[in-house]
């Protein structure tokens, strides 16, 4: 939602400003075909370079922008150590197959059921739950397992920066959209060269509107819109890197609270409980 005000408030400033000024909103109302060119350009770019599976999960990722992002919100990290601690607890009280009904229903266990925001995220899920099958399945030896882990998350990133980047890409070009629909509106101005000096000092202002949109496109919506899910991968990178840390840590053999602890400092510092916050909440888990 925050992405909206900025944007919002990037509107008002800029055209505040212009009209302050003494402009007129009338001219992009007249010019409503350069819309069409800047708009249909951009989408059009956007298709041919990265088709349409691409295509459908930018408009997926672009509305969840839409809702809060759970991965810069200290009481969700809380969550996930909280989580770790009790699976990791089960284990060393039940032993490892002790937590086999958890890994293979995540949805019915009653550890894991009340973490809805990892719960709902299927990359999390499946990267902690099918890390702990392998630990429990045993043979593999805790550095093998995070080489593992290290291939799982690389794969992940990779796929993650693949839509920012293709709108990144667009962004880059709407400037030169732009300038393709001035000089169209330059085609035809000189084409009325002779005539009504007021309809062609409205068509020289059409063609410049062409050049504004395709800038303003470019800096003041689609890169905003671009760093935006770049940001919000790099939150879910955290957290999954928080939770490697812990089953790595889990998988050496340490005990439960070492092994939320090595997640817990790989937290950031904005987010990141304190240890003092964290035992408080381990203890009341126990409860």
């Amino acid at each position: 939602m925050i992405l909206l005000v900025g944007i919002a408030f990037a509107l008002l400033c800029v055209f505040g400003g212009y009209m302050l000024h003494h402009g007129s909103m009338k001219v992009f109302v007249v010019a409503w075909t350069e819309y069409i060119i800047i708009g249909g350009g951009a989408v059009g770019i956007f298709v041919a370079s990265n088709g349409m599976a691409v295509t459908k999960q930018a408009v997926a990722q672009v509305l969840e922008l839409l809702k809060p992002d759970p991965f810069v919100d200290k009481a969700e990290y809380m969550k996930l150590l909280v989580m770790m601690y009790q699976l990791f607890s089960v284990a060393r009280r039940d032993g490892l197959l002790g937590l086999e009904p958890h890994m293979e229903d995540p949805h019915k266990s009653t550890i894991i059921s009340k973490n809805h925001s990892f719960l709902h995220h299927s990359h999390c899920n499946a990267f902690f739950c099918d890390t702990m099958k392998v630990v429990i399945s045993g043979g593999v030896a805790p550095f093998d397992l995070a080489e593992m882990m290290d291939i799982d998350l690389e794969s992940a990133k990779a796929e993650a920066h693949v839509v920012p980047e293709a709108i990144g890409s667009v962004g880059d070009a709407m400037p030169a959209v732009g300038i393709c629909a001035c000089v169209l509106g330059v085609v035809i101005t000189m084409d009325q060269i002779g005539g009504d000096a007021k309809i062609l000092g409205q068509s020289v202002a059409v063609a410049l509107v062409g050049t504004f949109l395709g800038v303003f496109a470019a800096y003041f919506l689609v890169a905003p819109v671009a760093r935006a899910l770049s940001m919000r991968h790099r939150g879910e990178e955290n957290y999954m890197l928080a939770m490697k840390h812990a089953l790595f840590s889990f998988a050496r053999g340490e005990s439960p609270i070492t092994c939320v602890e090595f997640a817990r400092r790989q937290i950031e510092p904005s987010c990141r409980p304190g240890f003092s916050e964290m035992e408080k909440a381990l203890k009341a888990s126990k409860g």
